[in-house]
């Protein structure tokens, strides 16, 4: 049993984040507390019926993806060509991913070059005395040259005219508008000027980094450009905040409007934001308030931090080492980009699309955590990006919240409260509100991702997906208190899940063919039919695991609202 309690500790949400654990205040934490149910069903006869459900069907959902893309399906000579010789087992690895295929074959570099900033930090500072800003601010002019080159030019570009908009236009108000204006724009424009020549043979000839593409992560370069102008623009705004002591050790929610004086809004703060190493790829994503804070007013290096670190790496390398296993067993990847399905089973084409899906998830999440280890070794703690399983999700709100959890944080503070939020509880006003604001949300957010119409009709239609949810939770709430309010949540949940699958399906792993081949067989041939029945009664078991796994954070304090 206490072996048991060690491995659901190991993978708990409080290993991951801090902000994922209890309230300090007491009073909140009871109020959690309260909201959950008051006894375990783990122990009771409808759980332990789950529990040998989930016995054997997660083994036999593993064993189907295998034989729908390993040598003994009949479709394998026409993917075999993507697959290159692995290191476990004797087995071939698919590798044709190709954005992650970059990092994996990049590990090594990667690991190194973190090894070697935490090292000479380390050094720089026993040697000479300096505000962490200045070590970032010389690092990050290496680090950006030796990933882009000369290409750095065109992001400094982008760099001093947004901090211009920020710090030389005196109305606040105007600056704003600017602000978001151009940041928008820069996205248009950075598809002409990628290839844009200077007629300067140093710079258009000369070195061009690592990556040469630098548009490729200027998104985030954006997100950072513009958290910096933002919270300059509500300092500045909020004079009398200023105190001559900063506090000591803020929560994260404090450290967002932290009261730090004005003149850390400085060029060269800005700059050390922008360029600091183990965030400037892909984040995550933390604030320049936040990120000045813990550089220069508050470092916690306590052994209980360490300690914490430590077992983050350890998840970290546990997750790396799923994500070896199953390019290893099972080559869905391949089959995906080959379409190579044909005679396969509804059973077969669902879990070839269910664990693309989890690799997509993965390959997110492995770099976004390196990149955060390497922060927290370095001092510097931000939001984590992934806090539940792809596969531990049931609402599309929900989803949300916990996928990219940095950037949903990001997008939240500076889009969707100040826009006025999701507007009251009461009237259709306030509804009215959320639905316009999660609109110019999701419009933002489909822009940032790609310049491309598609993903604007996506981010409108995640909209429209997310209403039969708000409504249905509108309506039912009410009902909360009966004992079969959750066995209709389950049955909700299971449309829900099922919508959320089929569109990533279509969207990133089957494309139209391999959708449309998997509803015809559900919905068309006997076998495909009795499929999707007893597919849907697993995931409803799956449904209320997911409720108790919730219902036990509860229990101990912990509510994500994911």
């Amino acid at each position: 049993m206490e072996a048991l309690e060690t491995v659901l500790k190991f993978f708990s949400l409080e290993t991951l984040d801090t902000r994922l654990n209890p309230p300090q205040d007491e009073g909140r934490k009871k109020q959690i507390i309260n909201r959950a149910h008051p006894t375990s069903r783990w122990s009771t006869l409808e759980f332990k019926f789950y529990l040998v459900v989930f016995a054997v069907m997660v083994p036999l959902m593993y064993k189907t993806a295998m034989d729908a893309s390993n040598e003994t399906n009949p479709n394998y000579p026409r993917f075999e060509h993507l697959l290159s010789q692995g290191w476990m087992f004797g087995r071939k690895v698919d590798n044709s991913d190709q954005q992650y295929s970059f990092f994996r074959n990049n590990y090594w570099l990667l690991w190194g070059l973190l090894g070697c900033h935490v090292g000479l930090r380390k050094v720089v500072s026993s040697i000479t005395p300096h505000k962490r800003t200045t070590f970032d601010f010389v690092f990050g002019l290496i680090y950006l040259f030796a990933l882009h080159g000369t290409n750095v030019v065109k992001i400094a570009f982008h760099v001093f005219i947004m901090y211009a908009l920020a710090t030389r236009i005196h109305n606040s108000r105007a600056s704003r508008i600017c602000l978001w204006v151009y940041g928008v724009l820069s996205l248009f424009m950075n598809e002409r000027i990628r290839n844009l020549t200077f007629n300067i043979a140093m710079i258009d000839q000369g070195f061009h980094g690592v990556i040469s593409r630098w548009d490729v992560f200027y998104n985030f370069t954006l997100l950072r450009m513009l958290s910096f102008g933002l919270d300059y623009l509500e300092r500045k705004d909020n004079p009398k905040s200023q105190v001559l002591v900063m506090p000591d050790d803020l929560d994260d929610r404090a450290r967002l409007t932290a009261p730090i004086p004005i003149e850390e809004y400085s060029f060269f703060n800005y700059f050390s934001y922008l360029g600091y190493a183990p965030l400037f790829i892909g984040g995550p994503i933390i604030t320049f308030n936040d990120y000045i804070y813990q550089s220069n007013y508050f470092q916690a290096n306590s052994t209980k931090n360490v300690k914490r670190t430590l077992i983050y790496g350890a998840r970290l390398l546990f997750c790396i080492l799923v994500m070896e296993f199953l390019l290893h067993f099972m080559y869905v990847v391949a089959v995906s980009k080959t379409k190579a399905w044909d005679g396969d089973t509804p059973f077969q084409l669902s879990m070839l699309g269910l664990f693309n899906l989890n690799i997509i998830w993965l390959k997110l999440l492995i770099p976004w955590r390196l990149f955060r280890f390497w922060s927290l070794l370095d001092g510097v703690d931000p939001p984590e990006n992934m806090i539940r399983c792809m596969d531990n999700n049931y609402l599309a709100l929900a989803f949300w919240r916990g996928w990219h959890r940095s950037y949903n944080r990001w997008v939240v503070r500076y889009i969707y409260v100040p826009l006025g939020g999701g507007g009251g509880p009461n009237g259709g006003g306030g509804y009215a509100t959320r639905i316009a604001n999660s609109l110019l949300v999701f419009s933002f957010v489909a822009v940032w991702h790609d310049i491309e119409l598609k993903l604007l009709m996506w981010g409108w239609l995640v909209v429209l997906f997310l209403l039969p949810e708000i409504f249905a939770t509108m309506y039912f709430r009410r009902y909360a208190g009966q004992p079969w309010f959750r066995h209709l949540c389950g049955i909700g949940a299971v449309c829900n899940i099922w919508m959320m699958m089929l569109a990533n399906l279509f969207g990133f792993c089957l494309g139209k063919d391999g959708t449309m081949a998997l509803l015809n067989e559900m919905f068309r041939t006997a076998q495909g039919f009795k499929f999707f029945i007893l597919a849907s009664a697993t995931l409803y078991v799956g449904v209320q695991v997911m409720f108790e796994l919730r219902e036990a954070e509860k229990r101990r304090g912990v509510d994500v609202k994911c």
